[in-house]
């Protein structure tokens, strides 16, 4: 993480779109965009050519392209990358946004490229970007079932009221820092995320 990162121009959250699957886990990347959203005074809109809901905000008066997409996680790669194309975003311009089963919920972390970890949503965006994996990623912590083979229904469930107030409280901290992640000051809005604990 430098202090020359490329600027963000589109922040993505991976979920799984329907009724069904709003208030699981799967879908943190979801709430922390309709959060972003909501405070800016923005509403997502469907955008059918990009396969998703889509708004355009100003965050530190930087336009930031907002997308959530509205495939199934798995595909979430072809959202990103037809909006990514058409609006000539190179990968390190944009941020992903996911569940992470490796961290504790109330816990956020701020990350530059990588791998996808086994997660299909992830998988799916470094595919569609031409296996370019130099994208910023916000990992949001929803806590691990104890079990491999719990994951998946684990991920598809709602978290407790307890573990969604301490992923919602990440998501208002990340948001909070998120000026300083869009420009010069990346380590300093790094810093304040990773020290952070709901």
């Amino acid at each position: 993480m430098t202090e020359t990162s490329a600027s963000i121009r589109l922040i993505v959250g991976l979920g799984n779109p329907g009724a069904q699957y709003e208030d699981t886990r799967h879908n943190a990347g979801f709430w922390y965009v309709e959060q972003l959203a909501r405070c800016h005074g923005a509403i997502l809109q469907p955008e059918k050519k990009f396969s998703g809901l889509a708004a355009r905000v100003l965050i530190g008066g930087q336009e930031v392209r907002l997308l959530n997409p509205t495939t199934f996680m798995n595909l979430s790669g072809q959202a990103i990358g037809a909006m990514a194309t058409f609006f000539k975003i190179p990968p390190e311009s944009i941020l992903v946004v996911h569940d992470e089963l490796d961290l504790p919920a109330g816990i956020g972390r701020l990350k530059q490229g990588g791998g996808h970890g086994g997660h299909n949503g992830l998988k799916s965006t470094i595919s569609s970007l031409g296996n370019n994996r130099e994208f910023l990623r916000l990992r949001l912590g929803i806590g691990h079932p104890g079990s491999s083979k719990d994951v998946v229904g684990y991920v598809l469930t709602k978290p407790s009221l307890a573990e969604r107030q301490k992923i919602d409280a990440v998501i208002d901290e990340a948001i909070r820092i998120l000026p300083d992640a869009l420009n010069s000051k990346r380590s300093k809005a790094v810093q304040e995320l990773h020290t952070f604990s709901a």
